[in-house]
């Protein structure tokens, strides 16, 4: 889920302050650095959030650069953000990229400009457009003040919801739904619409 920035004209971004906020935001949410791998002995899918050792920005994110001097070059580069599905390691928890594409040459300065382009890019299992407003507002605290605060003893996670969900007693739900159902017949098909005959001996492939 790539999302994609230009700054306006006569504005610049320090490269360094974006690194620093990035870095403080994907540690502050932690989909943004959880593993995912299915567990062939537990038939499951596992999600684990991963600790990096000694803060390196490098286990926390993809942070690409590279340059473009045509439309049709960044639009490629943009092309391969959209489709490229190997972008992204979700065994080793890395479901957040960081593109830099500066117009015509790397940077000397450290600072993006007018023609330079952002691309955050998200994996969407672990990821979604609502979140995005949630990821800005983080961000631009991040890039501001150089700090993002945030205390696990007061907010409330997703993790923690999910925890706690799992938890609630499904037993009320169930007789809701089996007495609004009752008089339906669940273990029949439904007569949809179709574009083929049915054969007369019902057998499914899948």
């Amino acid at each position: 889920m790539p999302f994609v920035y230009r700054l306006q004209p006569g504005h610049t971004l320090s490269i360094k302050q974006l690194h620093h906020a990035l870095y403080l935001t994907v540690n502050k949410h932690p989909s943004l650095h959880t593993s995912l791998h299915f567990d062939i002995e537990k038939n499951l899918l596992m999600q684990r959030v991963i600790t990096h050792e000694n803060n390196n920005i490098n286990n926390m994110f993809s942070n690409i650069e590279t340059a473009y001097e045509t439309d049709e070059q960044l639009n490629e580069i943009l092309h391969d953000e959209k489709r490229d599905p190997h972008l992204f390691d979700l065994a080793q928890g890395l479901v957040f990229r960081c593109h830099i594409i500066y117009y015509k040459q790397i940077s000397s300065n450290n600072l993006l400009s007018e023609k330079d382009v952002v691309i955050f890019n998200f994996h969407h299992a672990l990821f979604d457009f609502p979140s995005m407003k949630v990821f800005h507002h983080d961000f631009n605290q991040a890039y501001t003040t150089g700090q993002l605060l945030y205390d696990d003893n007061t907010n409330l996670r997703y993790l923690d919801y999910a925890a706690i969900e799992q938890q609630m007693s499904m037993s009320g739900a169930s007789m809701f739904w089996l007495d609004a159902l009752h008089d339906c017949k669940l273990d029949q098909p439904l007569s949809l619409p179709f574009d083929r005959y049915r054969l007369a001996n019902e057998h499914r492939t899948g």
